[in-house]
């Protein structure tokens, strides 16, 4: 049965004023899903207002730890609810049911934990100061909220990349805004739900549906009562926000676009390497901004990994979220699919060896009209080629070969964007040395998306601004104040 998506507003559930709406299709098999309210100024104006009423009242009164508290029952009620937002998830995404319950969901609710402990053991800076008087003085910061709190989520990982936000943000204190992807309404709103289950203050948590621009996105990023905004998606929007938010000085933390490399030395445990490249690759139908469409390897291996990433490559099995057997999920949408297919008609025409796939695979009849793709492997580009300089965001990777590390270094670093990089070797000193030369935000040394929720995650050159992660979230969710107190 078709649902219905209002928005979440002062703590209720609301339709849009006029009743604008818009369809969401399943990923699966383009089955309607639901019906979503589109928002515009009408809905960012009450939203905004009701997250500034909260901001200056109850939630403003409760202790660090008293919000510690309940952002702890948040990270409880999502589990207690888990099978819900799993279900959700897979309807949004048409993602393999393992990888919601394995990954996206857990760490939906583990982030809200993660910040409840960081807001609790933050320091701030403490100074003796000497005066001519001899007495002296003393130097403390205060941290505060920085206020309203605009957050505009992607659709790949919607309720982990949107918590990554809220959870940091409701913990300093702030309020927010929202705006979820018009792909993936589900999980924000069922977030609502469970605010109103624990107990949070009406308006703490604000959520308007829409699309970007002349719709909700746009209307929330000029709004002058937002404080901040916060965006993870792709850099070209990213600079079209960060036009918005000059207006008014807002302050901006941008995690945007990359087209990472994976660097392999001819000594690395080639079977560990292959299985993360796999992940690194196909891991959410290529749709995740930490993956590796650049694969970089050393000459005396290239032939060989080639291979079995290929063989791994076409064991990979379509089919519906629920079906344990279902290890590749569709892309999230009818127009993501003619663009990653474009990209696989031009990397044809620019002459690339396509090692495996290159289109659309069979499927049953159920499931012919799905947003599905096949996963693909690519060799024989320069490091011109336009699949290999874009990001596709699909299920696929080019193969290259290098024959010394400088090498490798260069080709990994030629790229606009700088978000994150895998490198595979036994040798450690090697390794330590090219992670300082590669510029990127996050490098991983025999892993990949191995990650500590207190480390700084964020990308460097056009893939991002700002770090999220731990304390490092709590320099763009805060305002540090000095206080001089004389002796």
């Amino acid at each position: 049965m078709a649902k219905t998506f209002l928005h979440f507003i002062n703590g209720e559930f609301v339709q849009s004023h006029g009743g604008r709406t818009f369809e969401k299709r399943s990923p699966i098999d383009n089955s309607l899903i639901g019906t979503i309210h589109e928002g515009g100024k009408h809905e960012i104006d009450a939203a905004v207002t009701a997250a500034q009423a909260a901001l200056h009242g109850p939630w403003r009164k409760l202790s660090i730890e008293q919000r510690a508290e309940m952002l702890y029952r948040v990270a409880d009620e999502i589990t207690r609810r888990f099978d819900e937002f799993v279900a959700a998830e897979m309807a949004d995404t048409g993602q393999p049911k393992s990888v919601m319950e394995h990954a996206f969901i857990p760490r939906g609710a583990a982030n809200f934990k993660a910040f409840a402990d960081t807001v609790k053991n933050v320091a701030t800076e403490t100074f003796i100061t000497p005066t001519p008087d001899g007495k002296g003085a003393i130097n403390y910061a205060l941290r505060g909220p920085k206020g309203v709190i605009g957050v505009i989520c992607p659709w790949n990982a919607p309720l982990l990349l949107m918590t990554w936000k809220v959870a940091p943000a409701l913990a300093c204190g702030n309020t927010v805004v929202v705006k979820p992807s018009e792909e993936t309404p589900a999980t924000a709103t069922l977030l609502g739900e469970v605010m109103n289950a624990v107990g949070i203050p009406k308006g703490v948590y604000n959520v308007v549906h829409g699309f970007g621009s002349d719709s909700a996105g746009e209307f929330l990023t000029r709004h002058p009562g937002v404080s901040a905004i916060t965006f993870t998606g792709e850099t070209r929007t990213g600079a079209e926000i960060m036009k918005a938010a000059a207006v008014g000085l807002r302050d901006v933390s941008f995690e945007l676009g990359g087209k990472n490399a994976g660097i392999i030395f001819a000594d690395c445990d080639l079977n560990a390497a292959v299985d993360s490249a796999m992940r690194s690759v196909f891991l959410n139908c290529g749709q995740v901004c930490l993956g590796t469409e650049r694969l970089l390897v050393e000459r005396p291996i290239f032939s060989q990994f080639v291979a079995m990433l290929k063989e791994r490559a076409e064991k990979l099995k379509v089919g519906r979220s629920e079906d344990k057997s279902t290890t590749l999920g569709p892309l999230i949408s009818k127009s993501h699919q003619s663009k990653v297919l474009s990209y696989y008609e031009n990397a044809r025409a620019e002459g690339a060896m396509v090692v495996t796939g290159g289109g659309i695979p069979k499927v049953s009849v159920d499931l012919e009209q799905g947003f599905w793709v096949e996963p693909t492997i690519w060799t024989g580009l320069s490091e011109t080629a336009t699949v290999v300089r874009e990001e596709i965001f699909g299920p696929c990777c080019h193969v290259a070969p290098f024959d010394h590390e400088d090498e490798a270094i260069r080709m990994a670093n030629d790229t606009p964007y700088g978000l994150s990089t895998m490198i595979w070797t036994r040798d450690l000193a090697r390794a330590h040395r090219v992670a300082a030369e590669v510029e990127v935000g996050l490098t991983w040394i025999n892993s990949w998306f191995l990650r500590d929720l207190r480390t700084p995650f964020g990308g460097s050159k056009q893939s991002g601004i700002g770090r999220e992660g731990g304390v490092h979230s709590l320099e763009f969710y805060t305002e540090l104040r000095n206080v001089c107190v004389k002796l």
